[in-house]
């Protein structure tokens, strides 16, 4: 084993420990240390927030170099959202959002 292999393990290892530390501190801890009622209120949005944070950026039609740029993706994402507040269904935006996505996708060639 060589100086590269052991400074990957030991980065693993490192970040492994330091995702068990912070993911099992509320539990070990949260009742002892309970958390006000604003940071309670503030973390019911982080899940909405990480996966706009992951999603979003795929759908904006920018891209290096080129600036802005006409995306299917990016219609196809607006027409599930308008089926989302029209139906309240998981289900429909799916179903929309991917036969757009395919129907412009086909129909640039």
């Amino acid at each position: 084993m060589d100086d590269h292999d052991i400074y990957v393990y030991s980065a693993i290892l490192l970040l492994g420990l330091c995702s068990l530390i912070t993911r099992s501190g509320f539990m070990v801890f949260g009742d002892y240390l309970p958390l006000p009622a604003s940071v309670r209120r503030a973390l019911r949005y982080a899940p909405v927030a990480a996966l706009t944070a992951i999603v979003v950026p795929d759908f904006l039609p920018w891209q290096a170099g080129l600036g802005p740029v006409f995306d299917y993706k990016l219609v196809a994402a607006l027409l599930g959202i308008v089926v989302f507040l029209r139906t309240r269904s998981a289900v429909m935006v799916i179903v929309v959002g991917m036969l757009a996505l395919w129907g412009l996708r086909w129909l640039a060639g």
